[in-house]
């Protein structure tokens, strides 16, 4: 959060720039300009970056209860809403046998597992299952069923609610690889919460650059806690790491017992920086990559900005593209821009100049941050004949 003394100080320049980028061709033209530390060899953005795109507006849904299925959030992709099973198909690819009525699908007995017909990788699932509410067997006879994720990862669907079986096992296990935390369970015949983080193994030339991960919530709390993907799951044999697609099917699995699913959607998630993504720590290489198309995307707006009776906005567009990536002819042209708005400053009239002083403040103070950080020569001839014009003027003495 910005220090509520210090919205002022960034105000003028982040206006400036914002008004004169109603049309940006990058994501953001609002916040802070020359503010937090800059791009480095690992991060493409600045710190509290105003051109970094601004996060898509969700509209939450709401949450569901044992008695009502909730409403996924507005960007979600729907499963199963309760009405069909138009978006499953069975392992011949065939319709479905499962049961549909009253919101839920059951599962029909000897019918065999079910899987979605579209295939998706990394996401944040949402569904719900109840297991039967009349009480048969025990241990893993008892109200199972799996979800398996790319079909190849099964997180286990039991009746663990008084029921003892192996810990890796029950309800919220990766199944056969680890346990859950806790067992927040309901009683049988409630409908009970999943809510999956789900990223997949990346592997790049046969090495795994990134493991994977995957985190359980189960009825709000916590079951898996970023556990890391060992590979894909089986019944008494040990699992071994190896690649997974970059798609694959959601199932539904026939254990035998008829339990129920509903209010089944996903939200697929961005890339990781191990696959492309530009958020979080990147690698060298992907980080001066995205530094420059940033600084070349910068230098288009100034270019497209260019306005002799008003220099200001181009002339600040273009040394914020100094911030990401060096540039000479950038150099020059925002260099010859400021002498052109300093020597237009110092020709106005005492009272018209007075008018500029906290504006001239802040372009100092834009001066200050690209010297600091290397992005301008060091005695930088505008920034030194600014500071010069605010000590003339007295604007450098505190305010009372």
């Amino acid at each position: 959060m910005l220090p509520p003394m210090q919205h002022p100080k960034i105000s003028l320049l982040a206006g400036i720039v914002a008004v004169a980028l109603s049309g940006s061709s990058l994501g953001a033209s609002t916040g802070p300009r020359f503010y937090g530390d800059p791009p480095d060899d690992h991060h493409p953005w600045a710190v509290h970056d105003g051109n970094r795109p601004q996060p898509p507006r969700v509209v939450p849904g709401t949450f569901s209860s044992p008695n009502q299925a909730g409403k996924p959030p507005s960007d979600a992709i729907i499963l199963f809403d309760g009405s069909d099973l138009s978006q499953w198909q069975d392992d011949k690819g065939q319709p479905p046998k499962w049961v549909v009525k009253d919101g839920y699908m059951e599962v029909l007995p000897g019918s065999g597992q079910i899987q979605t017909r579209e295939g998706f990788g990394d996401c944040q699932l949402h569904l719900e299952f109840a297991t039967p509410a009349k009480v048969e067997g025990d241990g893993q006879g008892r109200g199972n069923s799996g979800v398996f994720l790319m079909g190849r990862l099964e997180i286990q669907v039991l009746d663990s609610y008084d029921n003892v079986t192996y810990a890796d096992g029950h309800v919220g296990s990766y199944y056969g690889v680890n346990p859950p935390l806790v067992l927040p369970v309901r009683p049988p015949g409630e409908f009970q919460v999943y809510d999956i983080v789900f990223r997949r193994p990346i592997y790049r030339d046969n090495q795994v650059v990134d493991p994977g991960y995957v985190t359980v919530f189960l009825n709000g709390v916590l079951v898996q806690d970023h556990t890391p993907i060992e590979g894909p799951t089986g019944h008494m044999g040990r699992t071994r790491p190896r690649p997974f697609p970059e798609k694959g099917p959601l199932a539904l699995q026939d254990h035998g017992n008829p339990t129920r699913f509903r209010n089944i959607w996903y939200r697929p998630l961005p890339p990781r920086p191990s696959e492309g993504g530009t958020d979080g720590r990147l690698t060298t290489e992907a980080t001066m990559a995205k530094r420059a198309e940033i600084a070349a995307a910068i230098r288009a707006d100034a270019a497209a900005l260019r306005d002799p009776a008003n220099p200001l906005p181009e002339m600040l567009r273009w040394f914020e593209s100094l911030v990401y990536a060096e540039d000479a002819a950038a150099l020059q042209r925002a260099t010859g821009l400021a002498e052109t708005y300093l020597k237009s400053l110092k020709s106005l009239p005492a009272p018209q100049l007075a008018g500029k002083r906290d504006e001239a403040r802040q372009i100092r103070d834009a001066f200050r941050y690209l010297a600091k950080f290397k992005r301008v020569p060091d005695s930088f001839a505008p920034l030194v004949e600014i500071e010069q014009l605010i000590r003339d003027q007295g604007w450098d003495r505190r305010q009372r």
